[in-house]
């Protein structure tokens, strides 16, 4: 076989791949789409493209006072958890990685190690501590509970990026009598961009996402987030499930993370390749 046709062969190959991964990530979401935009017994029809477009599904869903509001505790939990994760992560990181004390590799291993117990495992625990402080049915039991697993890894992540950093940028910081914290927000912070970017969206979709401690610590439909609100949605009776506005509010709430994902797409790849590489 020649090498031009071989070349060929290995292109083809890698383009079919491609293609393949891309149809799958891609073709769900395609077809939830397809699916909110049908309704009656055409949601029920196997079609791959669009037949009759309408949009009921949709204001269904938005015109419900109810979902809007859950669509608006998700963006509250998330922010703040993405906030309060960056700022303690930020912190953290910085004396992990500049400061020498004693047990500083213990400590960072046992600040991941929590990451990696799995939520059922902890749920019960976590339950009892809710109700004691008075958090049960309130955001802040989410904002509390999720920090468990984002912070971790924003330390994680944040202190091997930052680990990489010339020395010397600090020392220079010092000699002109810049304390601690103006080292942070006056060097460091313009640096760890694109590792805050990346950990900061990461902590925000496991909270966009998350569902047990959602499902557990929240009672109303007032105060739930849109996991838990999608999962609930039902019909007059168990064959009547509206499949539509189900499709219709998995295609809301996923949107937004799409979006945040593209926007910070560059950051993203950076700050992935920076923290992947211990200095």
């Amino acid at each position: 076989m020649s090498p031009a046709i071989t070349r060929l062969a290995k292109t083809a190959g890698f383009y079919l791949l491609v293609a393949v991964i891309i149809l799958q990530a891609v073709f769900p979401f395609y077809y939830a789409i397809l699916t909110s935009l049908e309704s009656g017994q055409a949601i029920f029809e196997v079609n791959y493209l669009p037949t009759a477009v309408t949009f009921a599904n949709y204001w269904g869903m938005i015109a419900d006072g109810v979902f809007g509001k859950q669509i608006l505790n998700s963006v509250f939990v998330a922010t703040v958890v993405v906030c309060i994760s960056l700022f303690l992560a930020v912190t953290a990181a910085f004396a992990l990685s500049r400061i020498r004390f004693r047990g500083r590799g213990l400590l960072l291993l046992t600040i991941l190690s929590v990451s990696m117990f799995p939520q059922i495992a902890v749920l019960s625990g976590l339950f009892e501590v809710i109700r004691i402080l008075g958090l049960f049915n309130s955001l802040w039991s989410l904002v509390f509970s999720y920090m468990i697993f984002t912070l971790p890894f924003t330390v994680w992540v944040l202190t091997t990026f930052m680990r990489k950093m010339p020395i010397e940028i600090e020392e220079a910081a010092i000699m002109d009598g810049a304390s601690s914290f103006t080292i942070i927000r006056r060097i460091f912070l313009p640096l760890m961009w694109p590792a805050m970017v990346t950990t900061g969206l990461l902590a925000f979709i496991h909270a966009w996402n998350e569902f047990l401690f959602a499902l557990t610590f929240l009672s109303t439909d007032g105060q739930r987030t849109v996991p838990v609100a999608i999962a609930l949605i039902s019909g007059l009776s168990e064959f009547e499930v509206p499949w539509g506005n189900i499709m219709a509010a998995s295609v809301i709430v996923t949107l937004p993370l799409i979006v945040l994902v593209l926007v910070f797409q560059r950051k993203i790849v950076s700050g992935l390749t920076a923290g992947a590489v211990k200095g």
